[in-house]
C-alpha cells in the first residue's frame, strides 16, 4: 500500500507584522543644570508633561542618576531627545525600550 505524501500549505501571504520598537528618551544627571532648568525643559519638549511629573522626573536624575522621560517611536524620540540636548540636558544614547 502506497501512500500520497502529506503537503503543508503554502505560507505566501501569510506575513506577520512585526510593531516598530519604542525608544527611550533618558537624561543623565549632571553638575550644571539647575533643577528648575531640567524641569522646565522637560515640561516645554515633552507633550503632556505636567508639573509634578517633571519635578518626579527631575528628582529621579538628581538622585539616581538618570530618569527615562519618554518612551515611543524612534522619529518622535529623536526630536525629544534632540530638542533637550539643545537646550543643554546631558542625554543619554537613545536606547530600544
Amino acid at each position: 500500500m502506497a501512500t500520497a505524501p502529506t503537503i503543508a500549505p503554502e505560507r505566501v501571504g501569510q506575513v506577520t507584522p512585526k510593531p516598530y520598537p519604542n525608544y527611550k528618551v533618558i537624561v543623565l544627571n549632571d553638575d550644571f543644570n539647575t533643577f528648575q532648568h531640567v524641569a522646565e525643559c522637560l515640561m516645554k519638549y515633552i507633550p503632556n508633561m505636567t508639573s509634578d511629573r517633571a519635578w518626579e522626573l527631575t528628582n529621579q536624575v538628581h538622585f539616581e542618576g538618570q530618569a527615562t522621560v519618554w518612551v515611543g517611536p524612534l522619529e518622535q524620540a529623536e526630536l525629544y531627545h534632540q530638542q533637550l540636548s539643545r537646550a543643554g540636558l546631558t542625554m543619554a544614547p537613545l536606547e530600544k525600550a
